[in-house]
C-alpha cells in the first residue's frame, strides 16, 4: 500500500500561473488547454501502485488556484482513492476558521494547507495563529511547506528554524507535516523533527534519486522510521518517477512500510 501525502488534481488556473514558469522551464512541460479530467491523476497513481492520494487545495493572495469545493468533488469521485486538503485565504483568519470546520466536519477533510511563501510571510505571522489553534480543535494537522522555493517566490519563510520549532513550542498538540523536506536546511528540518514529538517530514517534490542523505539516514534511526511520509507533489513529479530507485534506499520491511503508507495513514487518520 503507498499513499502520496502531497499531491494535486491541476485546474488550468494553477498550472498556468506566473509563479510556476521556473518549473515549468525545469520539466519542459505545456500547459494544458480545458480541464484535465480526474481519470489522468488516477492513470498516473495506478502506474505507481499508490492507493491514496491527499489533495490540496490553493488559496493565493490573488484569488483560488485550486478551490476547496473542487477538491470536494473530486474526493466524492472517488472516496476510496482521494481524501481532501483544505487552504484558505490567510487575510481574513475567521472566515478561515469557519471554513476549516465546515470543511473537516461537513465534508470530511484530513487537514489544512497554508504555503507560507505563496504569501510571503513566515508562518510564525499572527494571522497564522487561528488556524493552528482551530487544527488542534478538530483533530487535524497542518500541512507547510520549508526549504526553498522552485516557484518564482523568496524562500525565507520556508526556514524549519526558527519558524517551525517556533510554532511547535507555542502548539504542542498541533500535528505539522513539512513538506519538501527543508533543502537546504535539511539538518535543520531533522533536528526539529527530532526535538518535537507532533513534527513529521514528507518527501514531496523530491524523487527517490535526489533525496539528501541526511533524511534517508534519519529515515533509517528508530524515530525517523515514524517521521517520514511519502510525497511526490504531483503534477510536477508523477508518482513514478518520485519511487525509482526506491529499493536502492536499501530500507527495512517495517520502515519502508511505515513510509509509503503506515505513517500517512497514523497522521491524517485515513
Amino acid at each position: 500500500m503507498t499513499v502520496d501525502a502531497w499531491a494535486q488534481h491541476p485546474t488550468p488556473r494553477f498550472l498556468a500561473h506566473d509563479m510556476f514558469a521556473s518549473l515549468r522551464r525545469w520539466s519542459g512541460t505545456e500547459i494544458p488547454t480545458g480541464d484535465i479530467p480526474l481519470k489522468s491523476t488516477l492513470a498516473a497513481m495506478d502506474a505507481a501502485g499508490v492507493d491514496h492520494a491527499l489533495l490540496s487545495a490553493w488559496t493565493a493572495p490573488e484569488g483560488v488556484l485550486i478551490s476547496n469545493d473542487e477538491v470536494a468533488e473530486w474526493v466524492s469521485e472517488a472516496p476510496d482513492r482521494f481524501s481532501g486538503i483544505a487552504s484558505v485565504d490567510l487575510r481574513r483568519p475567521m472566515d478561515a476558521v469557519r471554513e476549516i470546520r465546515h470543511r473537516v466536519r461537513d465534508q470530511g477533510f484530513k487537514a489544512l494547507r497554508v504555503l507560507p511563501w505563496l504569501w510571503e510571510t513566515p508562518p510564525t505571522d499572527r494571522r497564522f495563529y487561528p488556524l493552528y489553534a482551530a487544527c488542534v480543535d478538530l483533530g487535524i494537522p497542518f500541512c507547510t511547506q520549508v526549504g526553498h522555493t522552485g516557484p518564482l517566490r523568496p524562500s525565507e519563510p520556508g526556514r524549519p528554524i526558527p519558524y517551525i520549532d517556533q510554532i511547535a513550542l507555542d502548539f504542542p498538540d498541533l500535528t505539522i507535516v513539512c513538506g519538501h523536506i527543508g533543502y537546504p536546511w535539511t539538518e535543520e528540518m531533522i533536528a526539529v523533527a527530532r526535538k518535537h514529538p507532533n513534527v513529521v517530514i514528507d518527501t514531496s517534490a523530491y524523487t527517490t534519486k535526489r533525496l539528501p542523505q541526511e533524511l534517508i539516514s534519519y529515515l533509517k534511526t528508530g524515530t525517523g522510521r515514524h517521521k517520514v511520509l511519502f510525497g511526490t507533489n504531483y503534477p510536477m513529479i508523477f508518482p513514478q518517477h518520485a519511487l525509482d530507485g526506491l529499493d536502492s534506499l536499501d530500507l527495512d520491511a517495517e520502515t519502508r512500510d511505515l513510509y509509503l503508507d503506515g505513517n500517512a495513514r497514523r497522521v491524517f487518520a485515513l
